[in-house]
């Protein structure tokens, strides 16, 4: 992320990833022919959208503004290493690994912020975010250990 100089920069940074997030999740929604992968993803970008709220009402309540336009996707080239869309032959299964990853990965970014933030309401709100990623990461898992001993209930 590089010097950090205030408080609301690393808010803002964490509005950028989750909005990069929900960008990721929508184009693979776009790119998925199956109808349950679709709803995983589409539900996954959802909650993205939830923690931007979260971080945007953080920085409000200091009384400074905040766009609530989301930027522009990057094009899908940046997401997706295939045109085609047959390589995106996801199952649930895929997908769950995948939230996995991203969840992790989103918990380590809250963890590694907090100890930046000065503003001790900003520091609760990271945590409280990095608690909502471990229990996403959580729910993906148990399902996919589900999911692992009935494997008829994969597709």
């Amino acid at each position: 992320m590089g010097k950090v100089e205030s408080d609301q920069e690393i808010l803002e940074f964490a509005i950028f990833r989750e909005n990069e997030a929900y960008n990721f999740y929508m184009t693979l929604a776009g790119r998925v022919g199956n109808d349950r992968v679709r709803k995983a993803f589409e539900d996954l970008a959802a909650e993205e959208l939830e923690h931007k709220a979260k971080l945007e009402l953080e920085i409000i309540k200091t009384g400074r503004t905040v766009s609530t336009e989301l930027e522009p996707p990057r094009p899908a080239s940046e997401y997706i290493i295939t045109d085609d869309p047959a390589d995106l032959d996801m199952d649930y299964m895929d997908v769950l690994m995948l939230g996995i990853e991203k969840e992790d990965a989103a918990f380590k970014t809250y963890i590694n912020l907090i100890g930046s933030v000065h503003d001790e309401q900003s520091r609760e709100l990271l945590m409280a975010l990095a608690q909502e990623e471990v229990k996403h990461k959580l729910r993906f898992e148990t399902e996919y250990n589900i999911l692992q001993k009935n494997p008829r209930d994969r597709q």
